[in-house]
């Protein structure tokens, strides 16, 4: 069962913002040894939505949505999907309770709409606003907000797809950088703990002798496709900050 992505918005195709699901995505996949194995940006045109969903029912990959499901104008996710799979759209009474719950009489005319889903769709629960993501079969749909639809991924991956995940033993990946200073990379690290919670971070300073320059050798433990992943990564962060990066040892 391969994995897939669908990313939707016009304003990732313009350029008013960059998208960030699809390397957080991968991330996702890497910590349960999964692989992304394609993805789709699309505007927010919804014959080329309907026509990318209709692939991904049909095709049979576990597909991840991202976008298009809120109640404004231009969310046609919903109402693709129903299209591409020929059903009509319906008040899920779940999602009617949850809406009705956080905005009472303001649930109506438009906030219950959230709630409207392709006849059959099941609830993603949204830990943040409580305002559910669905899914249809194996293709699962979430909002285009990061801090929403990362948790949704995850608990949909850890729920119902746990026979997918590959047993890896851990490896450990390193990388130096020359005349770093710990008291000076405080919030780098700090993010990448925070980016990479499956992964185990170490920072072992070294002080300047004859024979080299001071220097921090930074490591990841952890399952080998998201620690490198976590190695590129800072490595390119530590470059923008202009220091010079050598590799370590791994194992």
């Amino acid at each position: 069962m391969d994995v897939g992505a669908l990313i939707i918005g016009d304003e990732l195709l313009s350029g008013k913002r960059q998208d960030k699901h699809l390397q957080a995505l991968i991330r996702l996949l890497a910590a349960r040894g999964m692989k992304l194995a394609w993805a789709e940006c699309l505007g927010d045109s919804p014959a080329r939505i309907e026509a990318a969903l209709k692939r991904a029912f049909a095709g049979g990959d576990l597909v991840f949505s991202f976008g298009g499901i809120g109640a404004t104008p231009d969310d046609h996710t919903r109402a693709c999907a129903a299209r591409a799979l020929g059903v009509g759209l319906e008040l899920h009474p779940d999602a009617k309770t949850i809406i009705e719950g956080r905005f009472g009489a303001d649930a109506y005319p438009h906030r219950i709409n959230m709630g409207v889903f392709p006849a059959g769709a099941r609830l993603i629960a949204n830990p943040v606003n409580q305002i559910p993501g669905f899914s249809h079969g194996d293709v699962h749909f979430v909002p285009g907000f990061p801090s929403m639809a990362w948790p949704m991924v995850e608990a949909v991956l850890d729920t119902r797809y746990p026979h997918l995940f590959s047993a890896i033993p851990d490896v450990d990946v390193t990388l130096i950088a020359i005349e770093a200073r710990e008291g000076d990379l405080i919030d780098l690290m700090q993010d990448f703990v925070a980016r990479y919670p499956a992964l185990r971070f170490s920072s072992l300073p070294s002080f300047a002798t004859a024979e080299r320059p001071m220097q921090i050798e930074f490591g990841f433990t952890g399952q080998s496709a998201l620690a490198a992943i976590a190695l590129a990564e800072l490595e390119k962060a530590l470059k923008a900050r202009d220091y010079t990066v050598l590799p370590g040892k791994s194992a």
